[in-house]
């Protein structure tokens, strides 16, 4: 016997025996659950079937399925104690029993959504559905083919963006290759460099430029070897050293190119030595403590880090400050700034180290790129406060449908 059964009846002669003139639960509620209980069992044949409804996982590269599977409700669903739904993938005939094997536990009993992978080839599905060791069998559905689809339309707010963001791009691009003024904001960290430069010409000492420690698959790498060459462009019209040390050998060889070409542009290429730039080991704590033993040696009047760094940045940065030299970093670890905001003199944050190559050169292709992102960024910007207004005014009005549609359009600034 149920307990819900037994405690009502065991309710209601409590309630009888005491004189009470109305039980303590509804009557209604009583007789149903009684009559529920002392019901025979269904027969197999009396077990209802859940709705089954297989379909191509939409906008994928194929081999999903989506199954949705629709519960009877109120009485017929408590005869169902357990389901499990099986599933055959075959190619080219059509299956037997033997070729079915359940892929999953229907349990709880609930209207439902499945994702299941059957691969390049058809499949096909039931639910069985038990009473007790007793089982029953719904219709096979099937079959379920999977291919997969040129677009993914869910992505498609990702394809008008990109659509967008490269028009502003190339649109910048030809402004700037026909002359036209862009304008970009003062960084003043890029503007040090002759300040610092000229420092060490002043003092009679070396300039020290860091490239941090990631090879040149890096951005950040590549972007402070793009610094790397304007300083020592300066540092070849001044006549001061330059020392580079690096922390991989693919940098090192990049590295004395760049410098290379400084010197030539400079009008020096007589000054310029291999030796500027070398290798000290790809060790991170090891070209730490290297590059700390040049600055206590050599004592550099300017010092540049410009390039990925972790753990070793506030290591060289203390160091740095402790020989008194004028010191500028840049680099877009976010972990890292905080160390080189509060021990170095200029910093270049993030985004400024990749613009550092359009700054410096003013090369109509690096500007167009550069004000393209810029307006791409203001214009996502803009689209995020309409999506914001719409939604709010979509629940405002009682239109949470409006909400739904804002938030798949608006997805890629999630």
């Amino acid at each position: 016997m149920g307990m819900t059964a037994v405690a009502l009846a065991a309710a209601a002669s409590a309630a009888l025996a005491q004189g009470m003139e109305e039980p303590p639960v509804p009557e209604a509620a009583l007789i149903d659950e009684l009559l529920r209980l002392f019901a025979p069992p269904p027969s197999l044949e009396e077990l209802p079937f859940p709705g089954l409804v297989v379909t191509d996982q939409p906008s994928d590269s194929g081999g999903d399925v989506v199954v949705n599977l629709y519960w009877p409700e109120g009485e017929a669903g408590r005869k169902i104690e357990r389901a499990e739904l099986w599933r055959a993938a075959v190619e080219g005939r059509t299956p037997v029993l033997e070729d079915f094997e359940p892929v999953e536990s229907l349990l709880p009993l609930r209207d439902t959504t499945l994702r299941h992978a059957i691969g390049p080839r058809r499949a096909y599905f039931f639910v069985r559905v038990y009473r007790g060791e007793q089982y029953r069998d719904t219709p096979v559905v099937g079959p379920v083919f999977a291919p997969a689809s040129w677009f993914n339309l869910g992505r498609l707010n990702l394809f008008i963006a990109a659509i967008v963001i490269s028009g502003l791009i190339i649109a910048f691009i030809r402004l700037a290759a026909q002359g036209r003024p862009l304008f970009i904001r003062r960084i003043r960290s890029l503007d040090a460099i002759d300040e610092a430069v000229g420092r060490a010409s002043e003092m009679g000492k070396k300039i020290l430029f860091v490239p941090g420690i990631m090879d040149v698959d890096d951005p950040q790498t590549i972007a402070g070897l793009t610094i790397l060459g304007r300083v020592a462009r300066v540092a070849a019209t001044q006549q001061s050293e330059i020392d580079v040390p690096t922390a991989r050998s693919m940098v090192m060889v990049a590295g004395r190119e760049a410098v290379r070409e400084a010197f030539l542009a400079s009008g020096r290429p007589e000054d310029y030595r291999e030796e500027i730039v070398h290798y000290i080991t790809d060790d991170q704590f090891g070209y730490a403590a290297a590059v700390g033993g040049l600055m206590l040696r050599d004592r550099p009047a300017a010092i540049f880090y410009q390039g990925a760094f972790f753990a070793e940045s506030l290591l060289l940065a203390e160091t740095g400050h402790g020989v008194g030299a004028i010191q500028i970093a840049g680099t877009a670890a976010v972990a890292q700034l905080p160390f080189f905001i509060a021990a170095c003199d200029y910093t270049l944050i993030g985004e400024e180290l990749f613009a550092a190559s359009a700054y410096l050169s003013k090369e109509p292709r690096l500007l167009g790129s550069l004000k393209g992102q810029d307006y791409g960024k203001l214009t996502a910007a803009a689209a995020l406060i309409f999506g914001i207004l719409a939604a709010t005014a979509g629940q405002i009005a009682g239109h949470p449908e409006w909400t739904d549609a804002v938030r798949s359009l608006f997805t890629v600034m999630d």
